[in-house]
Order: structure tokens, then sequence, then C-alpha cells
């Protein structure tokens, strides 16, 4: 594994995206406990995309305009649902203790969601692992393999300091409900945008 890589890792997960915002939206909301749930589910939706491109599917996809275009379209509708979502949700307003059972799954379950609907992460893992790993090397695929687990264990860590921060300023946030009000049509919005981006990418 080669400094060059990490630090490339390092730079793609530190660069907000919709994984680390849906995380530090979590802190904000829920706590610090969720904002980890949010962490492992974002980290957790990776693994179809870089199941998808060591197998040779990402090529498939970048191929298959429709395929395409049908996950991406399913992503975008997601994002708006979570911005919908996201205005709704009044619970920040008072900080809980701890986060309910049926809480912590529907937090895993959005997380996980966000990434898996997000196509543009199966294109990237194709395009990002051969980099790393030479054409010729006998263990290509183990190679690739440990290469993706590496990429995963620094987007949970990154994502979880981003959530455990969020969560540790929510106690001063959540005093101020007009700052509430801002911070959560800020985050709808910034999903709006995420999911308009979304759309206009092409394959």
């Amino acid at each position: 594994m080669s400094l060059e890589f990490l630090i490339t890792t390092l730079i793609v997960v530190v660069s907000p995206g919709t994984g680390a915002l849906y995380t530090i939206s979590a802190g904000l909301r829920r706590g610090g406990r969720a904002s980890i749930w949010a962490a492992l589910g974002c980290t957790v939706g990776i693994v179809p995309h870089m199941l998808a491109a060591i197998t040779g599917l990402a090529a498939i996809l970048h191929s298959s305009a429709l395929a395409f275009e049908i996950i991406k379209y399913l992503g975008v509708a997601y994002l708006l649902y979570v911005a919908w979502a996201t205005l709704r949700d009044t619970s920040v307003l008072s900080v809980e203790a701890d986060v309910a059972d049926r809480s912590v799954r529907q937090v895993i379950v959005e997380a996980v969601l966000i990434n898996i609907l997000n196509p543009k992460l199966s294109i990237f893992f194709f395009a990002f692992l051969p980099q790393f790993v030479p054409a010729s090397a006998p263990n290509g695929l183990a190679q690739m393999l440990a290469l993706s687990g590496v990429f995963m264990a620094v987007t949970f860590l990154v994502f979880a300091v981003y959530g455990l921060f969020a969560a540790a300023i929510r106690g001063q946030i959540v005093r101020r409900p007009a700052i509430m009000v801002w911070i959560r049509r800020s985050f709808a919005g910034a999903f709006v945008l995420l999911s308009a981006r979304l759309a206009l990418t092409d394959h």
C-alpha cells in the first residue's frame, strides 16, 4: 500500500459529499451514537459498489445508459426524500440521552441507501482502484480487496469524526430554535443540490 493511495483516499473521503452530510446531520439531529451508526451505514453502503467494481459489473453499468439512468434517478428521488424528511424532522429541538432501537435501524438504513443509490461510486471504484494495482500483479484481486478495506476504514473514521463533532456542539445549538430551523433548511437545501448534481451527471 502506497503513501499516494492513503493521501488520495483521505482527500476523497474528507471532501464533503452525501454520506458526510448525512452523518453530520445525524449527529446534530440525534447525537453522537446516531452519528456513529450513520458513519457505519455509509461505510457499509460502499460495499456493493466496491464488489461491483472488482467483479467488473461497474463496466456494465458504465456501458449501459439505461441501467445507469435507472439507478441515478432512484438516487435522486431518495436524496429529495431525505431533504423532505429533514425539513419535517423537528426532533432535533429536544436533546435525547439515547437513540431508540427503531431510530438506530432508521439511521443505518437511510445511510446505507444514500451510498447504494449513488452509481458514481461504482464508477469511482472502477477508475480508482486499478491506478494502485499493477495489471501484472499476480494477486491483483487480493490487493484490490485490501485497498477497498482501507478506503472503507478511512471513510468510517472520517465520517465518525464529522458526526461526533456535530454531536459535540449539538447541545449548544439545540437551545437556539431559530438556529436549528436554519440548519434544517440548510441541510435540506444541500440534499436538494446534491440530488440536482446527481441528476445532471452523465454516465
